[in-house]
């Protein structure tokens, strides 16, 4: 973009061509109130309180353009004068309290730098609040109707949840469906909260009226939040070393000012009087408190007893997203040195491994493809089994935008839900039909001279083979195996085969299949077809990894067959690397996945088991027969925040610190490693899992170096060349940086594969996979399909977010079905149902909706005491172990 020159108060400032005079003159270091302004949203004009002398006119600055050579004049006296008028004006129908002992609000600060008191507030009130939302506090009394809370909503959030309503000066901001806020399309975003200029929206208690672009007194901790793998930057402030407020970066690098209910509010969790503060030890049969010594000495007593029964592969460990990069690479040092197994996993077994499998096999590397950025810059978004509106709210609130302004949008989802309302072509296969699907696809761009025969040529393998396959489906196939009509399917592969920069996005309804991997494969064949992967022709397959630092989890190498940075353990060159930063042995031989490990433990074989930061028998299937495994394992040790479920069977539960608390990096969906600091200490003798780690090594007399996570990241660089030019200083300088990144003097490849592939001949590898049935089908006696996955308010088991106000928002764990299959069972919206499967038993509460197909059911996971993973089957992905969360045969009655 070209910059253009201008002069402010005598001084030339360059600035972007398309800037506008308020841009430029902050440019200059002159500030200028702008009531109605945010950076983050269209410019409105209407308050007149940025007024300046621009070309012998007084324009307002927000909303006129820079041109070449303008000259701009903020300090003379007419506009220094209408510029308080204005906002003379605006207080002078506030009530006093506005300007009250120096608040923190916009409004406030701009009286004070002007010389406006309090006295010049005379409004006398009385037009009422809300207080009916946990998390937005509203004061009619306050709203000077800028509409800036009305254009966030809509333009950065999309949900469109605001109005002004009202006329003249008794026009003041309201939910657009009226009633009370708690009841109204409200996410709790917070974006209106943080750019409220008056304190009219705000968050109750020790946060009101902090926005981000408050100035206040308290500590700022500028960290990466720890909920879902978008990775936004996020500024803690802290009062008394608690948190007071939590607020979204305007200068992050992937959330731009934004956040969510999870990021922006939920954090209560870290005051719970649920919260794990000391050790506990399993005694006669009960779990006590105890001290640290005593605790670390029962779990390096019971590893050494598991190792010296049954040898060091009868033990293994289960690592966690909630885990910086650091904390993970310190779980599987620990296992393969001090231990010497390769039994370590993560908790991306359950979710996106066949991501990592899939796109290793296609492209080379296990990240996705494309920045979120470049994502932005497409013409036309395939969106596949992901529902970002609500798993990952602000890049959903992004593409959301994208569509909103020209892009074409293709979802395959067979719910209709989040961006599927917006969708150009709405796909709702059924169930287990990706691979099918996604092959109809193909078949329509092979058909129609749709593909990039230069690309396949050069860049590309297995056209042949894949050419053969798609002869067996046709769209009318398609139709009868997925459900998709076969007109959809012909309009959607046109979109995607026509556009000029295409992007394909997906989540979990890909990856938690029987045949997983090869629905991910499967759907990077259509990348490949078009060329638009590598190439300025489009942005690639991305997967949207679900926790916060599940990417992170296996980049560090907490995995059962791979070394930190992908490296195979039976690799000898690779083994040798290691061996030599570590000055030990690596075993040859891949260790356990999470399932064979809870096999083992049923079987006898496995002793001791340590679970980092993951509730198993609320996250994984077939919850009961995970629960016997806990049970029959002679030494379980969890890392925990509260007393879930899981570490009620465990023998010693260590209290453990939270994303809030601890040092370190996390890496995001699109491969961004971003810093995590602590913000405040950990509650009582709580300490971080990289500490813990640490402790037990010590005390089994085998060190682990790497004394601080700074030092763990750069002992990763010199094992994994693709880390090398990674460490904490330089985050701390840059914000953000992408991986690979081999060396310090390189910026990390944001864009992968726009020279060569990082498979072994250098192209991209097509996969012709048959479809194949989902592991379970329903029946007379199972006649429905259960879908589970995330709803908005919550996060993974609820541990975090159900202690706090996000309980307000979503207080149960729903069943969506379908009016038809609801009057079929004589189920009524609101009252319990009772959900059986061929492995368990759980109880929720029916909601109708047609967002769920006939013969379809969804429910979350986010209640653990509902018992939904009772449900769920241990069938998983033919290639990594995945569950099939996404197909269970369930049957439904009233309760």
């Amino acid at each position: 973009m070209n910059a253009v020159v201008i002069g402010v108060d005598g001084a030339d400032v360059a600035v972007p061509e398309e800037s506008s005079l308020l841009t430029a003159v902050r440019a200059a270091g002159t500030e200028l109130p702008a009531l109605c302004s945010d950076d983050r949203l269209s410019p409105a004009g209407s308050c007149r309180t940025c007024l300046v002398r621009a070309g012998g006119r007084v324009v307002a600055a927000c909303v006129t353009p820079v041109s070449p050579g303008l000259r701009v004049d903020t300090r003379g006296d007419d506009v220094v004068r209408l510029r308080r008028d204005a906002v003379e004006v605006i207080v002078s129908a506030l009530p006093p309290r506005a300007l009250a002992d120096g608040g923190p609000s916009e409004l406030a600060r701009v009286c004070r730098s002007t010389g406006i008191g309090p006295e010049a507030a005379q409004g006398a009130g009385g037009r009422g609040g809300d207080d009916s939302h946990p998390y937005v506090h509203l004061d009619r009394d306050l709203c000077i109707a800028c509409g800036r809370c009305v254009r966030m909503c809509s333009e950065v959030q999309g949900t469109f949840a605001l109005t002004l309503a009202g006329r003249g000066s008794d026009t003041v901001v309201a939910p657009g469906t009226g009633g009370p806020w708690i009841e109204s399309d409200c996410v709790a975003c917070g974006g209106c909260v943080d750019t409220c200029p008056t304190g009219a929206i705000s968050q109750p208690g020790p946060a009101r009226g902090l926005t981000s672009a408050s100035r206040p007194e308290e500590a700022r901790t500028r960290t990466t939040c720890g909920y879902c793998g978008v990775g936004c930057a996020l500024d803690v402030v802290t009062r008394d070393g608690e948190v007071a407020a939590v607020l979204p970066a305007r200068d992050g690098p992937v959330n731009r000012g934004h956040a969510c209910v999870k990021g922006r509010f939920s954090h209560g969790f870290r005051t719970s009087p649920e919260r794990l503060t000391r050790p506990l030890l399993r005694r006669d049969g009960v779990l006590e408190p105890a001290g640290w010594d005593e605790a670390l000495a029962h779990v390096a007593e019971g590893l050494r007893a598991a190792v010296d029964a049954g040898g060091p592969d009868a033990v293994a460990a289960i690592s966690s997203a909630r885990a910086s990069n650091e904390e993970n690479y310190l779980v599987q040092k620990f296992m393969r040195v001090v231990i010497g197994t390769n039994n370590v996993d993560n908790c991306s077994r359950l979710c996106h491994s066949p991501s990592a499998a899939g796109l290793t096999a296609s492209f080379g590397l296990s990240g996705g493809t494309d920045t979120l950025e470049d994502v932005e810059r497409a013409d036309c978004l395939l969106v596949v089994g992901a529902n970002p509106v609500e798993a990952h709210p602000v890049v959903g609130a992004r593409l959301l935008r994208q569509v909103l302004h020209g892009a074409r949008l293709v979802v395959a989802d067979p719910r209709a839900v989040g961006l599927a309302p917006h969708a150009d072509v709405h796909l709702r296969p059924r169930p287990g039909t990706n691979v099918a699907l996604f092959h109809g696809l193909a078949h329509i761009l092979l058909a129609e001279g749709l593909t990039d025969e230069e690309f396949l040529r050069e860049r590309a393998t297995g056209l042949p083979e894949l050419t053969d396959l798609l002869a067996d489906y046709p769209p009318d196939r398609v139709a009868d195996l997925t459900g998709v009509p076969a007109l959809d399917l012909v309009a959607a592969a046109r979109l995607y085969g026509r556009a000029e920069r295409p992007a394909i996005v997906y989540g979990l309804g890909v990856t938690e299949h029987l045949h997983g991997t090869d629905g991910v494969r499967s759907l990077a064949n259509l990348a490949i077809l078009r060329g638009a992967v590598g190439t300025d022709r489009g942005y690639g397959v991305n997967p949207l990894r679900g926790q916060n630092n599940v990417q992170g989890a296996s980049d560090m190498g907490a995995l059962p067959d791979l070394l930190p940075g992908y490296g195979k353990v039976t690799d000898a060159a690779v083994r040798s690397r290691a061996e030599d930063v570590w000055g030990a042995p690596v075993p040859p031989r891949p260790g356990l996945r999470i399932p064979d490990m809870f096999a083992a433990a049923r079987a006898g074989d496995l002793r001791a088991l340590w679970i980092i930061g993951e509730d198993v028998c609320a996250t994984d299937p077939d919850a009961d027969r995970v629960a016997r495994a806990l049970d029959a394992c002679p030494l379980v040790v969890c890392n925990e925040l509260f007393l879930s479920g899981t570490a009620r069977h465990a023998d010693v539960v260590l209290p453990a610190a939270s994303w809030l608390e601890k040092d370190g990096t996390f890496v995001n969906f699109d491969r961004r490693f971003q810093r995590v600091r602590p913000a405040v200490p950990p509650p009582g003798q709580a300490r971080a899992d990289f500490d813990i780690l640490r402790a037990v090594a010590e005390v089994m007399e085998t060190g682990l170096g790497c004394p601080t996570p700074a030092d763990a990241l750069a002992e990763c660089g010199r094992l994994a060349p693709v880390f090398a030019g990674l460490s904490h200083g330089r985050l701390d300088r840059e914000g953000s940086v992408p991986w690979p990144c081999p060396t310090p003097h390189e910026p990390g490849e944001a864009k992968l594969y726009t020279e060569r592939f990082a498979t072994p001949d250098g192209r991209a590898h097509l996969a012709a996979a048959p479809h194949l049935p989902p592991g379970e089908q329903p029946d007379d006696d199972y006649p429905l399909v259960l879908v589970t996955g995330r709803r908005w308010a919550h996060y993974n088991s609820g541990s975090m977010t159900r202690r706090g106000g996000n309980l307000a928002l979503d207080p149960v764990d729903f069943l969506d079905l379908h009016p038809d299959d609801a009057g079929r069972y004589g189920l009524r919206d609101g009252h319990g149902v009772t959900v059986e499967s061929r492995h368990g038993r759980a109880r929720l509460v029916a909601r109708v909706s047609e967002q769920t197909a006939p013969g379809q059911v969804f429910c979350s996971f986010h209640f653990p005491s509902s018992g939904v993973n009772r449900l769920t089957s241990d069938v998983a992905d033919t290639v990594t172990s995945c569950p099939e969360y996404k197909v269970t045969a369930v049957r439904v009655a009233a309760s």
